[in-house]
């Protein structure tokens, strides 16, 4: 009987009741901490994104792209934040003034930082 291609490349099978079933075995990761702006890139590789994601998954890449995209999404935020906050002039002196205005400008520039780094790093 001629071996398959599998085979052939080194494949094996092991017999499970009366079939046949390959083998295989995903590459092993490195252990990342994931944060939440590489959960969002997750969430929308897999239900978007599903070649890329699989992709990604089968060869072992998966971890080290979401651990990327974290690492400079969260740099990219702050980074952010911190224009957006001299620009618009909000600083301690304006906190100890009119500390709700403050938290309304803090909040607004944080949900447009969020909104900026979503649609340029998780939703590319």
């Amino acid at each position: 009987m001629e071996k398959t291609l599998f085979e052939q490349q080194g494949g094996t099978y092991r017999t499970v009741g009366d079939y046949q079933i390959p083998n295989l075995v995903l590459p092993t990761e490195s252990e990342y901490h994931i944060g939440i702006w590489g959960q969002r890139r997750l969430d929308y590789l897999r239900n978007h994104k599903r070649v890329l994601y699989t992709s990604l998954l089968t060869s072992g890449k998966l971890r080290a792209h979401l651990y990327e995209i974290d690492i400079s999404a969260c740099e990219r935020w702050e980074l952010i934040i911190k224009q957006m906050m001299k620009t618009q002039d909000v600083t301690e002196q304006l906190k100890a003034d009119d500390a709700m205005k403050w938290v309304g400008m803090v909040n607004n520039i944080r949900n447009c930082a969020g909104e900026i780094v979503r649609n340029e790093l998780i939703y590319d």
